[in-house]
């Protein structure tokens, strides 16, 4: 399913020298994958798959160029229209998460979030009604609406269809102003004080059930990423593997599993 646009861009960038490469794409996607779930260094991956060296050339191309994203929203697409849903959403459901930065990801892209206490990173969603990502944004886990900003103006660069974000009670009426401005109506959803304990809030729990997905890819799970860009492609090509399991009925078992 991948293949066409992995093939595409091979096509579009030729060797200077005429080299068609030594190892197959399929492979070299594997190995992205395979990382992406299991969360070891790029100098540890088993020795049957591309050297280490060869797999960073295509997943930091694909990340700088765009491809990553072509490849995640191809198949978002074609699940959507699996589940009998137009390409693109009419309403999207916006939230963060803060993730704890490794030891050495520098300090000037990390912050701390004084809500929740968690030095490092924020990790930023907008997802559909079936829990597909439609935009991911990372930055400082200090930054709030300034994420929610960022996030609507990815959202509306890419599709114009978007009329409605659902947020929670973190975000403020400057990220309502700026969804107006964009020509999207932003609703903060407020709980009900009458009720105690976890009670899911109607559609906009999905976006709750999507960050616990990527926790399963323990790549994600604690942001090792020097680059932000490199963090929000991790988000893409996990959302990658699990859509493709979605079309194709494959099944994949938990690292969680004993």
């Amino acid at each position: 399913m991948v293949e066409p646009v992995i093939t595409a861009w091979k096509a579009a960038h030729p060797s200077v020298s005429g080299h068609r490469g030594r190892y197959p794409m399929r492979e070299i996607v594997n190995a992205i994958l395979y990382q992406n779930r299991s969360g070891c260094q790029w100098d540890l991956l088993p020795h049957d798959l591309p050297p280490a060296g060869a797999v960073k050339y295509y997943f930091y191309k694909w990340r700088d160029d765009g491809t990553d994203q072509t490849v995640h929203d191809l198949l978002r697409w074609q699940l959507r229209e699996k589940n009998r849903r137009s390409a693109d959403p009419s309403l999207i459901v916006m939230d963060t998460q803060s993730i704890h930065a490794a030891v050495g990801v520098p300090a000037d892209t990390t912050g701390k979030d004084a809500s929740k206490k968690v030095p490092g990173r924020k990790r930023c969603l907008a997802v559909d009604v079936s829990g597909l990502v439609v935009e991911a944004v990372v930055l400082h886990a200090s930054a709030h609406n300034t994420a929610g900003i960022a996030l609507l103006n990815g959202v509306a660069a890419q599709c114009d269809t978007v009329k409605k974000a659902l947020v929670d009670q973190g975000f403020k009426k400057t990220l309502v102003d700026h969804g107006k401005y964009l020509g999207i109506d932003v609703e903060i959803v407020e709980r009900n004080p009458a009720e105690k304990g976890f009670v899911p809030q109607a559609k906009r729990w999905i976006v709750e059930q999507t960050n616990g997905i990527l926790l399963f890819y323990r790549r994600l799970v604690r942001d090792y990423e020097h680059r932000l860009t490199t963090s929000r492609s991790r988000v893409f090509w996990a959302m990658t593997s699990v859509m493709a399991r979605r079309l194709t009925g494959a099944t994949l078992d938990s690292w969680r599993t004993a």
